[in-house]
């Protein structure tokens, strides 16, 4: 069994940053190292006293050390590493692109009175979750060993949780919007019409090459006229899944069984799949 200095160590850039982020800024509040006022999302005084940090420490902050911040950080350990390490392997410049694409949701979506949040890290890591299941559909999950479930319906079940445990489900549900927006602009809508409307930008893949995070990628593939119809993650109808999820390693949080085959879903492929070019 590894250390847990090499078990750091071996987690990928995106998810280890963010986790450990959270880990520092929960920690700092808690020693009085800072107040949890002073890194809120509070409109009013990023725009009349030029606050802009506020824009992004909102989403390290996960709450005082509890029991609900232990699960979320276990979320981030277990379903943000997952995809990194799956679907997104050798792809950090699209995960961190995922990563800010639901910071910026969430950020327009808490603008709106009724969505209004002080703190978005709690949505930002459901939104993790949101998209793990959805490309890890047919996982079976153990929640605290009473039920098991498929992946595709865990959202729904953590949230159900959260109501049962008296949880403000706010957090939860703008995760799930932020997630399913995601994954409509860069799967089911590529799939629908060919198009993919959420390519990660070019200065993202800059970023993260000069920054030298995670596994060197290669220059986003210029448009090709050649006729090809599709790239992206397929799937052989009744065979197994590409990314088999990795079995528990005792989190206590949910349990997740390799994929099984699904041999009565009909589906031929799922991800990323549109014509180039388009």
């Amino acid at each position: 069994m590894s250390s847990p200095a090499e078990f750091y160590k071996s987690l990928p850039p995106i998810s280890k940053a963010y986790g450990t982020a959270c880990l520092l800024f929960t920690a700092a509040s808690q020693l009085g190292l800072c107040h949890p006022v002073d890194i809120a999302l509070l409109y009013e005084l990023v725009f009349s006293n030029y606050q802009v940090w506020r824009l992004i420490t909102n989403f390290f902050f996960l709450g005082k050390f509890s029991i609900n911040f232990g699960i979320r950080l276990l979320m981030i350990a277990r379903y943000g590493v997952q995809l990194e390490s799956g679907p997104f392997q050798r792809r950090t410049a699209d995960f961190l692109w995922m990563m800010i694409f639901g910071a910026l949701t969430l950020l327009a979506l808490s603008a709106i009175p009724f969505f209004r949040s002080p703190f978005l890290g709690m949505s930002l890591v459901f939104m993790l979750l949101y998209v793990w299941s959805r490309e890890f559909p047919t996982a079976n999950i153990n929640i605290y060993g009473l039920v098991t479930l498929r992946a595709f319906y865990l959202p729904w079940a953590m949230l159900g949780l959260d109501v049962i445990f008296g949880s403000p489900i706010m957090p939860d549900l703008l995760g799930i919007i932020a997630g399913h927006l995601y994954y409509f602009l860069t799967v089911l809508h590529p799939l629908a019409t060919g198009r993919n409307l959420l390519k990660t930008p070019m200065w993202v893949h800059k970023l993260v090459m000069r920054w030298r995070i995670g596994a060197p990628t290669a220059t986003p593939a210029q448009p090709d006229n050649s006729g090809a119809t599709f790239r992206g993650r397929s799937y052989r109808v009744g065979g197994p899944t590409a990314y088999p999820a990795q079995p528990d390693r005792g989190s206590g949080v949910a349990t997740t069984n390799p994929v099984q085959p699904d041999n009565g879903s009909g589906v031929a492929f799922r991800g990323r799949s549109y014509r180039l070019g388009g």
